[in-house]
């Protein structure tokens, strides 16, 4: 199943187009949206293959999908395709580069039954939620309680 994964990353960067799985404030109608995936390409509403926990933790109520495949619950989301321009304003976005912020490849379904296909997915370390949970483990994010950067 790797070599698939591999074979799909290639074709990705043959074609210079990147597909990315977003659940929380990424998703359309949601704070983030318009900072990094407004006028992207959507291929529609996927969950996760594998399970991963998803919970509203920390202190600026931020939906976290912790870096633990095989725990929690399959997420829903959306995907887009993007370019790499566009997968580095999303990186600088969500931190990556500053610890416990992570951009994995995971392997995802559209729902309600539709195509497999291999997305990044940026998640998150259990630090950065500082111990402070305001939800259970979610299947998908719904909460709008977030706060956005500029008003930190």
């Amino acid at each position: 199943m790797l070599g698939a994964a591999k074979g799909q990353v290639l074709s990705c960067l043959l074609r210079m187009t990147i597909d990315v799985f977003v659940f929380g404030t990424l998703k359309k109608g949601k704070p983030l949206h318009k900072c990094g995936l407004e006028g992207a390409l959507q291929l529609g509403n996927f969950k996760t293959l594998q399970t991963f926990p998803l919970a509203i933790a920390g202190p600026w109520f931020a939906p976290m999908m912790f870096n633990e495949p095989g725990r929690g619950r399959n997420v829903i989301g959306e995907v887009y395709r993007i370019d790499e321009a566009r997968l580095q304003q999303l990186d600088r976005l969500e931190s990556i580069g500053m610890p416990g912020n992570f951009r994995s490849l995971i392997e995802v379904v559209q729902v309600p039954a539709g195509p497999q296909l291999w997305a990044f997915a940026y998640m998150k370390s259990r630090k950065l939620a500082e111990g402070i949970y305001h939800s259970d483990l979610l299947e998908t994010y719904a909460d709008d309680r977030f706060v956005v950067p500029w008003r930190r």
